[in-house]
């Protein structure tokens, strides 16, 4: 008889259909039936032994509640026997309701249950504890995971005893992840967590990577894959990576008429065994990242995401360095001007930030710059060592990228059909901010020129920038830590000293400003915390909640701040 080995995740939701993902302990039909009516069934594909489904569901019916179960060879496997839980649902939107968005990124398994946690208590196993214990309590309408739901190069304790039971840790690549199977060890631990899986079970989810889903500081730079490339551990490592993330994150971004048309879904499931079928579509895509596009969209009502991938999508090549190659730059372009005046605000979600404190923008341009010959060749061996040592490989490191994104965000927000917002979603950085951009006055395209003023818009009868408000939305991490001197470090990229020794490095790359300026509106803020942005017509409200144990208690959501982002 076939068992759930993992989920189910509820993925994709609308007003009449949903995909609910799962992995079986044997090959069977898996179905998903509601209560209110609707359901639907697929057969498992095979990837390396394992045995997964994505279920697409319909015959829902608008601005619903309906519990589920799931059924393998008909035999009910879920919700389990005597689970503390409340029923998993699939909650379908109306026409018109409010869409709740909360966001974050970089989640390291919590330790199970009775084990101190070294790193606090987890935002996502608070948020999911808080709905479980008061069902009718507001919760998302969707999580944005922005990276970093695995960390295939920082395992935990009980990891590594795992892999040192499989194999000699003192080959590389270590106490890292080496293939497909430790990968889904990495899968089963994060995902088993009681907590985390009713969570998921229950509230939609997309995904997107970033670097520790393969390794830290991935596709930094041409010199950083070339020396990877030479390891003989990285080719099995990187086609692992790019196989279990298709399977366990990006097959659930798909709605399901993508999900019928994707060609790659179809191979998997054409053959008893979809593993050959898999690894060479990971492997075309490590070898030509242009062939493959895992950035998304995904529209709720008014409301339009752009899930950004921006490590696979880069080119490295010095003289032509991008963050997106042109493809996923056209792309980008498309989705966000795409029937302008048919949403109200615009979510870009990118796993590393757009806006940085001041010093670590400039240091990582200075950098950019070096690297690319500035001053000298010795200057560009120090810019190279400096870029892979100090981890400078965020939109600042591209120039060009980001003066692009500043243009197209400029573009998208501007005119008598713009949204209200333009928001810029983030993670990666292990603390929260909020940053506001400022246009040169007379300058809505983000082109060079003066200061801009204090507000990302432009003040009555000035075009001084976007008519939507602009805001960079910086939140991590989930579930993990800092240490001190990074936090020191950040509080100092902020601060004005910081700022003009930003400048400095700015003069000796001899690298151009940039087109905007932009200043900190909120924190920065250290602990495990998520985003959540209420979205009603053109209104849009912000609220940081951070998860706190106080005097040993049960870990609790607190507001570190809550305010409205449009008047």
């Amino acid at each position: 008889m076939a068992g759930l080995r993992l989920g189910p995740l509820l993925r994709y939701v609308d007003g009449s259909s949903a995909t609910v993902w799962v992995e079986a302990s044997r090959p069977c039909v898996a179905e998903v039936r509601c209560a209110g009516g609707g359901g639907g069934e697929a057969r498992t594909f095979q990837i390396a032994g394992h045995h997964y489904a994505l279920v697409p569901v319909t015959g829902l019916t608008p601005g619903t509640a309906s519990a589920y179960d799931i059924l393998l060879d008909g035999t009910p496997v879920w919700p389990e026997p005597g689970s503390a839980f409340p029923p998993s649902e699939i909650r379908t939107p109306a026409e018109g309701d409010t869409v709740r968005v909360a966001f974050g990124s970089c989640r390291w398994a919590a330790p199970p249950a009775g084990e101190p946690d070294p790193v606090g208590p987890d935002a996502l196993d608070t948020l999911a504890a808080h709905l479980a214990a008061e069902p009718g309590a507001e919760r998302p309408d969707v999580l944005l995971l922005l990276g970093d739901q695995v960390y295939a190069d920082e395992t935990s304790k009980a990891t590594r005893q795992w892999l040192a039971a499989r194999r000699n840790l003192t080959d590389p690549p270590g106490d890292q992840v080496a293939d497909y199977e430790e990968y889904t060890h990495l899968y089963y631990e994060s995902w088993l967590d009681p907590e985390i899986r009713w969570l998921l079970s229950t509230v939609p989810s997309c995904m997107i990577f970033d670097d520790h889903d393969v390794i830290d500081d991935w596709n930094t730079s041409e010199a950083w894959l070339a020396d990877m490339r030479t390891t003989p551990w990285w080719r099995e490592r990187i086609l692992s990576g790019l196989m279990s993330y298709w399977v366990h994150q990006h097959l659930g971004n798909l709605s399901p008429a993508e999900l019928a048309a994707d060609p790659v879904h179809a191979a998997v499931r054409a053959t008893p065994d979809g593993t050959d079928a898999l690894r060479a579509h990971a492997s075309q895509a490590d070898q030509d990242p242009a062939s493959v596009r895992w950035s998304y969209r995904r529209d709720f009502g008014r409301v339009r995401v752009l899930m950004l991938d921006t490590r696979a999508a880069r080119v490295l090549d010095e003289g032509n360095r991008s963050m997106l190659n042109p493809d996923a730059t056209e792309w980008l372009r498309t989705q966000a001007l795409d029937a302008r005046g048919s949403y109200d605000h615009l979510l870009i979600g990118t796993s590393l930030p757009w806006l940085l404190p001041h010093l670590v923008h400039d240091a990582e341009a200075w950098s950019a710059a070096l690297c690319r010959g500035e001053r000298g060749d010795r200057w560009a061996r120090f810019g190279e060592d400096l870029r892979q040592r100090a981890d400078l490989e965020h939109w600042a490191a591209f120039p060009a990228s980001f003066e692009g994104l500043t243009r197209l965000i400029a573009e998208a927000g501007s005119g008598a059909d713009a949204p209200a917002t333009v928001l810029v979603l983030s993670g990666d950085v292990h603390h929260a901010y909020i940053a506001e951009p400022s246009w040169p006055e007379g300058d809505a395209g983000g082109h060079p020129g003066g200061s801009g003023g204090d507000s990302g818009r432009a003040p009555d009868g000035d075009p001084g920038g976007p008519d939507a408000r602009v805001l960079q939305l910086t939140c991590s991490p989930v579930h993990n830590s800092i240490p001190l001197s990074i936090k020191l470090g950040f509080r100092f990229g902020w601060s004005g000293t910081g700022r003009a020794l930003g400048r400095w490095f700015g003069r000796h790359g001899r690298g151009a400003r940039p087109s905007i300026d932009w200043r900190r509106t909120g924190g920065p803020w250290f602990g495990n915390h998520l985003m959540t942005l209420t979205l009603q017509g053109r209104s849009a409200r912000l609220r940081l909640d951070r998860a706190r144990a106080r005097n040993g208690g049960k870990a609790r959501l607190e507001t570190a701040t809550e305010s409205a982002l449009t008047p």
